[in-house]
């Protein structure tokens, strides 16, 4: 029986999460979560799973929720609350599925306390990921990939020697607006890009996947986990999202993963590594029903956030962190309608454009850099 510990259970990574739990009870236990300020799905999830911690985001809900569940379970708040979810004693794996740089700090606690890490949260290695990767090896961790891209890498690698590997290939379906030309993207709408083609996820996931900001974060991701230059970093758009990534080895040989859209199969397939376990669903691949796998070159002047990606990486120390607070920002302020689609480009290009990057940054510079970016893109569009 695994002991679970789950940061972020209200959100789409944290649903499907609790959806693979509870068709492997006789596998999975949770022990702790988090949400934010969604306390009707907190208690639910405490109805269902009858955890010993859960963590809400305000003082007031943890106060009420105490006293629904007075005896029952654990409850806390804020930031003291996230940490002691992820760190939680009775747990073995912390799955980090929240959203933003808020998962850095809980994810750094769990794995100086010697837990398995199944990472969702892409802004924990992007804005900290020298600092995520160093932490693991000096307390023997595994850091296991959630995300399709990742996880995908991942199998591909199984068995193989670092060595040999070519080049990385991360596919990317393009988003809501892959067939659109940048004149076109100047006056699409919130809802507009919130219809992704192929995957359910959370609004600033979908924001970001039809910016290719979010295939940006993979790359940086992908350069921490799997320990690659991004000169060996590719990313191809393939529409259909059957092939979640593939590994090229220095023979020629390419290893691809394949699989219908369904996130939960990289979250259950991090919870049962080395295992696998029998997913249950209508869903199971059929290349004769898909008939044609299509494949094109990634235009950078197009998605130009995928580009900012690659150079706040190869420029790396708080660029990174940088890129990611400002697109966080940005994204924010495009689901408010405050400003356009492509607006969101114009804030991230400006605040890289005035940050000198500092090499090798520790927690506090990160922390530190991280808020006053956010802060200054608030103050420059508040009201």
């Amino acid at each position: 029986m695994k002991k679970i510990s789950l940061l972020g259970a209200s959100g789409s990574i944290g649903l499907q999460t609790l959806d693979v739990l509870r068709a492997h009870q006789d596998r999975f236990t949770l022990k702790a979560f988090s949400v934010g300020r969604n306390i009707d799905q907190a208690r639910k999830i405490i109805e269902e799973f009858n955890p010993s911690l859960v963590s809400v985001q305000s003082k007031e809900d943890a106060e009420r929720l105490a006293g629904e569940y007075i005896g029952k379970v654990k409850v806390l708040s804020g930031h003291e609350g996230l940490v002691e979810t992820a760190i939680h004693p009775e747990t073995d794996i912390l799955v980090n599925a929240v959203l933003g740089s808020v998962g850095l700090e809980p994810t750094l606690q769990a794995i100086e306390a010697g837990k398995i890490i199944a990472i969702a949260n892409k802004e924990t290695l992007v804005t900290a990921g020298h600092l995520v990767m160093d932490a693991a090896e000096k307390h023997g961790v595994t850091i296991l990939p959630v995300d399709s891209e990742h996880s995908a890498i991942f199998q591909a690698l199984q068995g193989e020697r670092h060595k040999n590997i070519e080049r990385l290939v991360i596919t990317a379906s393009g988003g809501s607006f892959r067939d659109l030309s940048r004149a076109e993207l100047k006056n699409v709408t919130v809802q507009d890009a919130l219809n992704h083609p192929n995957w359910s996820m959370g609004a600033k996931i979908t924001i970001d996947s039809a910016s290719m900001m979010n295939k940006g974060l993979e790359v940086i991701e992908a350069k921490w986990l799997f320990d690659l230059p991004y000169e060996k970093i590719d990313v191809l758009q393939h529409r259909e999202s059957i092939i979640h990534s593939m590994v090229e080895f220095h023979d020629s040989s390419v290893m691809a993963q394949l699989g219908t859209p369904d996130m939960r199969v990289p979250i259950q397939y991090a919870l049962s590594y080395p295992d696998r376990y029998l997913h249950k669903t209508d869903r199971r691949l059929r290349l004769e029903e898909i008939g044609k796998l299509h494949f094109e070159k990634m235009d950078l002047e197009r998605f130009r956030c995928l580009d900012f990606a690659y150079q706040a990486g190869r420029t790396g120390g708080t660029m990174p962190t940088v890129l990611n607070a400002a697109n966080e920002a940005a994204v924010a302020l495009f689901l408010k309608e405050k400003i356009s689609f492509l607006d969101i480009e114009h804030v991230i290009e400006k605040a890289m454009s005035f940050h000198h990057a500092i090499q090798s940054p520790d927690l506090r510079t990160i922390t530190s850099v991280d808020q006053e970016t956010r802060s200054k893109i608030l103050a420059e569009f508040k009201g």
